[in-house]
């Protein structure tokens, strides 16, 4: 059976925060909080958006009001799936149970 590397994309909400940096390393360290220690082997990143006028890249935050959704993406090996839908169906089940009240989408699923 075919390992497989799968990527969750998870919109995270951070309240009271003043700037975009602030709400990016509260979302990072509390996604954090809640994946260590027993799914440490879950990696998080800041996702990223490309800019409609220019094109460019940007870390992926959204600010008003003191409020700010945070783009996160979740990264998980999984061993041994059947298919690509059967290993993201096991990301998303293990990521999901931890992060509860985060909704998750697949973005990507690759063997290796």
């Amino acid at each position: 059976m075919p390992n497989y590397n799968v990527y969750l994309e998870g919109a995270w909400l951070v309240k009271d925060v003043a700037t975009g940096e602030d709400a990016i390393g509260i979302a990072l360290a509390e996604a954090g909080k809640r994946l260590n220690p027993k799914l440490d082997y879950v990696d998080v990143e800041v996702g990223t958006m490309s800019c409609a006028a220019c094109g460019e890249d940007f870390m992926s935050a959204y600010l008003v009001a003191d409020t700010a959704i945070v783009g996160l993406l979740f990264q998980m090996k999984v061993y041994e799936a059947e298919t690509e839908e059967h290993a993201s169906r096991i990301a998303k089940s293990v990521i999901g149970k931890a992060l509860r009240d985060v909704p998750l989408k697949v973005i990507e699923v690759d063997e290796f």
